[in-house]
């Protein structure tokens, strides 16, 4: 396998790892801040988010990987695992808080 065909292989892996992370942390913000409706409704609603996460992530990883990686691949490793930490603490700042509850 060829460096730039590690996108390939990360972009999947790494892109699934930031959506869970985000989804989880997210449900452990809501729970504490005892935000929505039931378990049922929070739980749709962090896979709908979570899944969102995964593709935008899945992109960010794919193409770092497979452009980056060419040349130096823990450079890539390095700026995929920065830019999932700023993605999912993005996705929780904006989402924990729905409709301006204070918790």
């Amino acid at each position: 396998m060829t460096r730039g065909q590690w996108g390939c292989v990360a972009a999947p892996v790494g892109g699934l790892a930031t959506g869970v992370l985000g989804s989880v942390l997210l449900s452990a913000a809501w729970r504490a801040c005892d935000v929505g409706v039931n378990g049922a409704a929070n739980g749709l609603a962090l896979i709908f988010y979570g899944a969102l996460l995964t593709i935008i992530s899945a992109v960010w990883w794919g193409a770092l990987v497979g452009y980056v990686g060419r040349w130096n691949l823990a450079v890539a490793l390095l700026g995929g695992t920065a830019g999932a930490a700023v993605m999912v603490w993005i996705f929780v700042a904006l989402l924990h808080v729905p409709n301006g509850y204070r918790c």
